[in-house]
């Protein structure tokens, strides 16, 4: 019998973590929870919505764990931290189209989407988002609450900080450090290292003003 869990968001990026959860087929999704009181009673993909944290806590006992499905850093990082203060256990969620290689880690609460790649002896943090169609190469290093976008391409030995998003297209090459708390956009080249909390925009990236 499958451990039931609960998702933590309902909104699209919960949609996501909705269809990887049944595609993989470990657990089964006992109800949704979210701190926006207009979702309470409201349903997702067939999912009820119970209300917020404090509504989480009185029926903590009828699920094993959960997963947070939250796009923002900020705010899933928040809500790990909530949840790891409360003891709840924290599962992670591999679409079956994700390629992972020999010696790979991942921390719990990660999600890994459709078609991303993780290549030999990478690891990924906990709270992490590899999304749709990214791609990490080998020993890459991805901190606690990073978003690594769609389509984003990490050569290999890249380390990227905590709570760090690297945005959709972004490429980093070999060999660079990315802070922690940083924003690469849409479609940079990283051809340097990127110290904590800037942002960095363009082909070669530069840091914002």
């Amino acid at each position: 019998m499958k451990e039931k869990i609960f998702i933590f968001g309902a909104s699209g990026h919960a949609k996501v973590v909705i269809d990887i959860i049944e595609r993989q087929g470990l657990y089964d999704i006992a109800f949704l929870v979210d701190d926006d009181p207009s979702l309470k009673g409201t349903e997702l993909y067939g999912y009820h919505v119970i209300g917020g944290k404090m509504e989480l806590l009185e029926i903590r006992d009828q699920v094993y764990g959960g997963i947070i499905g939250i796009g923002s850093n900020r705010a899933r990082i928040s809500v790990a931290k909530w949840l790891t203060d409360n003891r709840f256990n924290l599962v992670s969620a591999f679409h079956p189209s994700a390629q992972l290689g020999r010696g790979v880690t991942v921390g719990v609460g990660t999600v890994i989407m459709a078609g991303a790649v993780i290549n030999s002896d990478s690891k990924v943090g906990r709270n992490v988002i590899v999304n749709t169609r990214a791609s990490i190469d080998h020993d890459c290093i991805i901190g606690d609450g990073a978003h690594i976008a769609p389509g984003t391409t990490l050569c290999g030995t890249v380390g990227i900080g905590e709570g760090t998003f690297i945005c959709a297209g972004a490429t980093v090459i070999p060999n660079l450090t990315i802070g922690s708390n940083v924003i690469i956009g849409a479609g940079s080249t990283v051809v340097r290292d990127i110290f904590d909390g800037v942002t960095v925009v363009g082909s070669p990236a530069r840091v914002l003003k």
